[in-house]
C-alpha cells in the first residue's frame, strides 16, 4: 500500500519520485525534476530501501 511519504520509481520510464498525496487510486508524485503530476496507483513501484533512508528522523538531544 503506497502513502504520503513512499518513495516509489514509475514503471514506464524509470522516473524516481515521492508521493506527496494518495486520492482513491491516484497519487500526486514530485518528481526527480520536481514535476509534479498525478499519476495511477498501478504504474508506481514502491521503493523500500530509498524510502527506508529518505526517512526523516527527529533526534532528541541531551540538554545539559
Amino acid at each position: 500500500m503506497i502513502k504520503v511519504g513512499d518513495c516509489v520509481i514509475y514503471s514506464l520510464d524509470g522516473a524516481r519520485g515521492v508521493v506527496l498525496e494518495v486520492n482513491g487510486s491516484l497519487c500526486r508524485v514530485i518528481w526527480e525534476d520536481y514535476f509534479v503530476s498525478w499519476e495511477k496507483k498501478d504504474l508506481l513501484i514502491f521503493d523500500e530501501s530509498l524510502t527506508r533512508s529518505q526517512k526523516i528522523v527527529q533526534f532528541q538531544t541531551k540538554k545539559g
